[in-house]
């Protein structure tokens, strides 16, 4: 069986509503693990994520814990960078044994032809934030702002967080945020079966063709998670408190 999850956003609610999230992403984890093939991340898993050489953010050690766990006994996970969470070295590849794709994934499952990614890159009308994309993912720039004490880092990282879903709140991307548009392109043009993307926290489940566009929306709203197996592609909600 293969897995998705997308925009669980921890670290951006209270503290009650983080600790029933990461209770649910680590009891689905513990379910699967041994059953799963695939785990797909489709980024923004942390609402800010930055990690040093020697330092990474505290909390959600269970989760940690459930992903190592899960990639020892078998599994492939693969971590699409979000652009809430994208400041990443290499812990969750040493650590956990993830493989950090930096842009889209495209692989067969099955059979089946798949384009996986957060989406972030597919939003129109939105140049501000691709430059702003190519200015924070640059690797020099990242070195200089890691010498900075990891207290001050993080804490800067989190308000920055803060003013970016600030932005995208009030931002009109129109109605579909153009992802479905991009999705539509990305089938005809390279015939992909599925099209699975994360970002705009709009579910979406739709036939084009003879193939699929989906997205998972967020965790904000409803935890849930896609699963593939034997041809067929569902969305499953977790529990809600």
């Amino acid at each position: 069986m293969n897995y998705f999850i997308s925009d669980l956003h921890f670290g951006l609610q209270d503290r009650e509503s983080e600790r029933y999230k990461e209770t649910v992403l680590v009891e689905f984890l513990k379910s699967v693990t041994g059953k799963a093939r695939t785990l797909v991340i489709l980024g923004d898993l942390y609402d800010y994520w930055f990690e040093y050489k020697h330092v990474y953010q505290k909390g959600y050690f269970r989760t940690l814990t459930a992903l190592a766990d899960l990639k020892e006994s078998g599994t492939e996970i693969y971590y699409i960078i979000g652009n809430h969470d994208f400041l990443h070295r290499d812990f969750f590849e040493k650590e956990i044994g993830a493989e950090l794709i930096h842009e889209d994934l495209v692989k067969e499952i099955e059979g089946k032809k798949f384009f996986l990614s957060h989406g972030d890159s597919y939003v129109a009308n939105d140049t501000g934030y691709k430059i702003l994309k190519k200015i924070l993912r640059n690797r020099f720039l990242q070195k200089i702002y890691s010498m900075v004490h990891p207290d001050i880092g993080i804490s800067i990282a989190g308000k920055s967080s803060r003013k970016s879903r600030n932005y995208t709140a009030h931002k009109s991307y129109g109605e579909s945020d153009s992802l479905r548009e991009s999705a539509q392109k990305l089938i005809d043009e390279r015939g992909y079966d599925f099209v699975i993307f994360g970002h705009s926290h709009r579910r979406a489940f739709e036939k084009y063709k003879e193939s699929h566009y989906i997205n998972l929306g967020s965790w904000i709203e409803q935890p849930c998670y896609g699963k593939y197996e034997n041809g067929s592609f569902e969305i499953i909600n977790l529990d809600q408190k």
